[in-house]
């Protein structure tokens, strides 16, 4: 693995993690967008979508060139889950870093090449919407409020020294990854974001911002729901009093 501290100026071999459910039209979008950066493969992880996304990202890895593959997950869904596969499938190819990116096209390709650069001097680097006040198009009053209160709440909660904790536009520098405890993150939802950040930075792992700006899916419907809301609102104090009287999770074996 490269040295994060190198001065070499060729950017690290990128693996992008892309789950999706009913992404049909979306997908093949941002598939083009990632592909046109030469060091990024793709990993669409697509969990059984009934729209037919799953034999869309397989035409799109028979056109790729290797370049882009397909996991189909048959058992049970979560945006967590899905990014846990993905993970410890990364830790079997040669990538450097590991990106998390929504299939939906609100994170934008174009920052890419911004959060690896980042990664030279940060384990995880996060594509921020709140480092330079807001960086959001397209949401309603309400869902901006929602996603505010979160991180405050969150940071209040944990103490994490983060402005977007629930960010889910990330990339991971390959040892931060296989210094995760994997097996025992539980969050599903976009708690997932919330819990594997404080894992991250309990295993001592340093993590920087890059501004983004977020735009609102153009096609399909958010998936938050109320249940969604509810783990969100409890997995800062389960993760508090883990780190209070719990023991330590295990490191991921690479």
């Amino acid at each position: 693995m490269a040295d994060p501290t190198s001065r070499s100026t060729s950017p690290p071999a990128a693996l992008v993690l892309l789950p999706t459910y009913n992404e049909r039209e979306n997908l093949p979008v941002i598939a083009a967008l990632l592909l046109a950066h030469a060091q990024v493969r793709v990993l669409v992880i697509d969990d059984g979508s009934p729209d037919g996304t799953g034999a869309v990202a397989d035409a799109l890895a028979a056109a790729s060139g290797g370049r882009l593959t397909v996991m189909h997950r048959t058992g049970k869904r979560g945006l967590g889950r899905s990014y846990l596969d993905g993970m410890r499938a990364a830790l079997l190819t040669d990538a450097e870093v590991v990106f998390q990116m929504d299939a939906d096209l609100s994170h934008d390709p174009k920052y890419v090449p911004d959060l690896i650069a980042a990664s030279r001097h940060a384990d995880i680097v996060i594509g921020s919407r709140y480092l330079q006040g807001v960086s959001v198009v397209n949401w309603p009053l309400r869902r901006l409020i929602l996603s505010t209160f979160a991180n405050w709440y969150v940071r209040t909660v944990t103490g994490m020294n983060v402005r977007d904790c629930t960010a889910g536009f990330r990339c991971w520098r390959r040892a931060a990854i296989a210094r995760m405890p994997l097996d025992s993150i539980t969050s599903d939802g976009y708690s997932f974001q919330v819990e594997t950040l404080f894992l991250a930075l309990e295993a001592g792992c340093r993590v920087t911002e890059v501004p983004i700006i977020f735009v609102e899916r153009r096609v399909g419907a958010s998936k938050i729901s109320g249940s969604v809301i509810r783990e969100s609102f409890w997995t800062p104090w389960r993760l508090v009093l883990r780190r209070l009287f719990g023991a330590r999770p295990r490191a991921t074996a690479e």
